[in-house]
């Protein structure tokens, strides 16, 4: 087999959806209620049943006029709600009193806002002036009739689906969710239910898997623990890769027992890449069998996090049909000063405040130091080309 064995992080990210997107695997499409399309991949463009607005409105409370009129003292001939068509037309030296959404009448182009006129009765003085089209959302400035308003590839958070509502979508053209197997592998792993010996430990990265996959939507399937026997790892490699995409927990370090590369290898599995330049997670696989794409993901449960949320949810999202597949990065201020080591590019445990602008370290023990995760919110990622951040500054941060 050949492969790049090592690549740098942003590299392998680009490894990844150059090989999923050039696989030109179109999901089955399958339709859904307005009510059940939030979170879901638009399979069809969605294009605007008319002009938006249908009509020229207003966007403050105030007077509908003739901008050449002003400054100065107009009459108030009527006014105009939203909700309403008005058969008044505003002449010379004429306004009329217009509520925010209400549609422009007809010889006004401009809205001085109420706050900037003085009323006495039916006349109004202002030393404003206006410039045509001020204060008024023109005809088709939204959308044109007929334009694509929510692309093809859309996942539908809630102003795509506010928008499907506006245009009178009551159901929608949707790709299938994929079907993700998931197989943790290791001999000391038992089930969440069973009570561990000391040198045991309860399946925790099948169920973070299980939600970060459909959290990204997918339809996460978990199969039984393979153990390190290659016939058992065999039947269940085999049974994974059934599905849209195979996600491996474990197993596909240099230990002796870390079998999962050579069972994948011995069923002609095509690799990519088997290690990126991070940590945790350096021991990453990723391949296809045929036309099933796989994750090799670390066994230590920061590791199975952080390369799921970097390379395979990538995969996912282009799996599922979106057009992109962009990483949940943000930055925030540091609280404190903070140094690593450099060589490699390292997610490590943090905790966003409230207002999503400051970061702080989350004291850790590694990589499997679960209770530290369920501490942290996000992970700084400190570049692997720097070694120090003095506190005030800003770092990058993957958000979970």
């Amino acid at each position: 087999m050949t492969y790049v064995s090592a690549l740098h992080f942003h590299e392998a990210r680009k490894e990844v959806i150059e090989r999923v997107r050039s696989a030109g695997l179109t999901p089955p499409v399958e339709e859904v209620s307005l009510a059940e399309a939030f979170g879901r991949v638009l399979a069809a463009d969605a294009r605007s049943d008319r002009d938006y607005p249908p009509v020229a409105r207003s966007v403050r409370d105030g007077f509908a006029l003739r901008a050449q009129d002003l400054p100065g003292e107009l009459e108030v001939i009527g006014e105009v709600r939203a909700g309403e068509a008005s058969g008044l037309a505003v002449g010379q030296g004429e306004a009329i009193e217009i509520m925010t959404g209400a549609p422009v009448p007809a010889g006004a182009d401009a809205i001085v806002m109420v706050e900037h006129v003085s009323r006495e009765g039916a006349r109004i003085r202002t030393q404003r002036t206006q410039k045509p089209g001020d204060f008024i959302n023109p005809r088709g400035a939204e959308a044109k009739t007929g334009e694509v308003v929510v692309a093809r590839g859309s996942r539908l958070g809630f102003p795509q689906v506010a928008m499907l509502a506006t245009i009178g979508c009551t159901h929608v053209q949707v790709y299938r969710k994929p079907d993700v197997a998931i197989l943790a592998t290791g001999d000391e792993i038992v089930q969440v239910s069973d009570t561990p010996k000391e040198f045991q430990i309860r399946n925790s990265n099948a169920w973070s898997l299980a939600c970060q996959v459909r959290r990204a939507g997918g339809c996460p399937r978990i199969l039984p623990v393979a153990r390190d026997q290659y016939p058992h790892t065999l039947e269940l490699v085999e049974q994974g890769l059934a599905s849209d995409l195979l996600l491996l927990s474990g197993g596909v370090s240099a230990g002796k027992y870390d079998i999962v590369e050579k069972v994948l290898a011995d069923l002609d599995a095509e690799f990519f890449f088997t290690r990126v330049l991070i940590q945790p997670g350096q021991p990453l696989v990723f391949g296809r069998r045929q036309a099933r794409f796989f994750f090799g993901l670390p066994g230590n449960p920061a590791s199975t996090m952080v390369t799921f949320e970097l390379f395979a949810r990538a995969a996912l999202d282009l799996l599922g049909g979106c057009a992109d597949a962009p990483i949940p990065l943000a930055w925030a201020r540091l609280t404190r000063e903070f140094r690593h080591k450099t060589g490699l590019t390292r997610f490590l445990p943090a905790r966003l405040d409230a207002d999503g602008l400051s970061v702080t370290p989350v004291r850790w023990q590694g990589s499997g130091d679960v209770p530290a995760l369920a501490r942290a919110n996000a992970f700084l990622v400190a570049a692997a080309d720097r070694e120090f951040w003095q506190a005030g500054e800003m770092i990058p941060v993957l958000l979970q």
